[in-house]
């Protein structure tokens, strides 16, 4: 089974063929554009290729399902005897992408 280990977003994610991953924002893609991914790792049945810092001649292709927030979190900031408490929600934009293909 082929894999890769790809970069978006400054952060990095293990992918396979057919598998929908949450990546953060890509805002200048729509829904089922088609997107290329750095590979810093790939692997299958014949042995494991390490990028320096990225593999040459390897490609990961997506195509956008979805673009939306994740569930908000609180955010709350309390100082003791100081009268002082502050409370912040924040919610995370994601771009959900399913992997059409690992070369």
């Amino acid at each position: 089974m082929a894999y890769a280990i790809i970069r978006s977003g400054g952060k990095q994610f293990r992918v396979s063929p057919g598998d929908v991953v949450r990546v953060p924002s890509i805002a200048d893609k729509n829904a089922g554009d088609s997107v290329d991914f750095e590979v810093l790792t790939a692997g299958d049945d014949n042995g494991v290729r390490i990028g320096n810092p990225t593999v040459a001649g390897a490609s990961v292709t997506g195509t956008v399902v979805k673009h939306g927030r994740a569930p908000k979190i609180i955010v709350f900031k309390f100082k003791r005897r100081k009268h002082f408490k502050k409370t912040k929600g924040h919610r995370q934009g994601f771009t959900a992408v399913k992997i059409e293909s690992v070369a």
